[in-house]
C-alpha cells in the first residue's frame, strides 16, 4: 500500500496495491479494497465501501452510503450526494444508500443522486445527471440521463440484407442462443399490403395470448426482463423500434422498422425495447397467459438461473 505524505489517512482498512496520492481525506471507518487507484484531491468520508481495482479521478468526494464494488472507473469531477432533502445542519436518521456496482464506469462530471443504484458494467456519459436506477450494462448520456445504448452490444446490420433476399422463414445467425429472426411475407398489391405468419410457417409456437405496445415516449425503455418458460414473437407493424436480446453470454441489437421481419424470443432470454419512434406499434406474441410469477426481472437473478440451467 501506498499513501502520499501529502494525504490524511485515518482508515485502517486499506487492501494491499492501493495508491492514495496526495490532498487526499479518508476518513476513519472508510474501507478500500486492493489494488485501487485514488487520485490527488479525493474525499471518502467515514460509511464508503469500495472494492477491488477501483480508480476514483481527482476532484471526486464519497459522501456516507455510497458503496462502490469491484473494477468501477469514477471520472475526475464526477458528483455524489447522499441526501434528496439537505439542510445545513440537519442530519437525516440515516443517508441514501447509493449502489455503483461491479465493471460499472461514471464519466467526468456526472452528478449521481442519493440512492440510485448503477447495474453492473453501466457507462454513464461525461456531465450526465442520474436521477433514476440505471440497468446493468446500459449507456446513458444527458440530463436527466436517458438510455442511448447498451454495452458490449453488437448492433446487427443484417436485417438490411434479409430484406432483399427471396427467402421467407427463419434466419440462422443470431449470436444469442436460441433467438430466431424471421423474414415473413409482405404482399402489395393496388390495394395495400398484407403480412402473415402462421404456425409451423414462420410462427415457432402456437401463440395464447397477444398485446401491443404503442405511443411510448421516445426515452422510455420497455421489457427489462426475461420469461422462465414462455415464448415471445415480436413484430413492429408500424414505426420502428430497437429490440436488445441477452443469453447472459452475448447480447445482440436489432431495429425492427418493417412488418416484414420478427424476432422470436424464447425462455430465459433478458429482452429489452427501446428507441420507439412516435408512431411505432410493436405486436408480441406469446406462447402462455399472462402470469406475474413467469416474469425475472432482476438481472443478478436471471444470471443465476441460465447458469444453472
Amino acid at each position: 500500500m501506498f499513501v502520499h505524505q501529502l494525504s490524511d489517512v485515518q482508515s485502517q482498512t486499506i487492501g494491499d496495491g492501493t495508491k492514495i496520492w496526495q490532498f487526499c481525506v479518508v476518513l476513519e471507518g472508510a474501507k478500500i479494497g486492493k489494488d485501487c487507484n485514488i487520485c490527488a484531491h479525493v474525499l471518502i468520508e467515514t460509511e464508503v465501501i469500495i472494492g477491488d481495482r477501483v480508480t476514483v479521478k481527482s476532484g471526486v468526494q464519497l459522501w456516507d452510503g455510497i458503496e462502490v464494488e469491484d473494477d468501477v472507473f469514477i471520472g475526475p469531477n464526477a458528483t455524489f450526494t447522499n441526501d434528496l432533502f439537505p439542510r445545513s445542519k440537519q442530519y437525516p436518521e440515516r443517508f441514501e444508500k447509493t449502489l455503483i456496482e461491479k465493471g460499472s464506469s461514471i464519466g467526468a462530471n456526472a452528478t449521481i443522486l442519493a440512492g440510485v443504484r448503477v447495474g453492473k458494467y453501466a457507462m454513464v456519459g461525461a456531465g450526465a445527471v442520474v436521477t433514476k436506477d440505471v440497468p446493468p450494462y446500459a449507456i446513458v448520456v444527458g440530463n436527466p440521463a436517458r438510455i442511448k445504448g447498451y454495452a458490449d452490444s453488437r448492433v446487427d446490420t443484417s436485417l438490411k440484407q434479409i430484406k432483399a433476399t427471396g427467402e421467407y422463414g427463419k434466419i440462422e445467425g443470431p449470436r444469442v442462443k436460441g433467438v430466431g429472426v424471421y423474414k415473413l411475407p409482405i404482399i402489395e398489391d393496388m390495394r395495400g399490403s398484407l403480412s402473415f405468419a402462421q404456425v409451423e410457417q414462420y410462427l415457432p409456437f402456437e401463440p395464447k395470448r397477444y398485446f401491443l405496445v404503442f405511443d411510448v415516449k421516445s426515452n422510455e425503455i420497455r421489457g427489462e426482463h426475461a420469461h422462465r418458460r414462455l415464448h415471445q414473437f415480436l413484430v413492429c407493424v408500424k414505426g420502428s423500434c430497437s429490440v436488445v436480446v441477452d443469453d447472459g453470454c452475448n447480447r445482440e441489437e436489432y431495429e425492427l422498422n418493417t412488418p416484414g421481419i420478427a424476432i422470436h424470443i424464447p425462455p430465459l432470454v433478458w429482452g429489452i425495447q427501446y428507441k420507439y419512434t412516435a408512431d411505432a406499434v410493436l405486436l408480441v406474441l406469446t406462447s402462455e397467459k399472462y402470469d406475474a410469477g413467469e416474469y425475472v426481472r432482476d438481472y443478478d437473478e436471471f444470471l443465476k438461473l441460465v447458469k444453472d440451467k
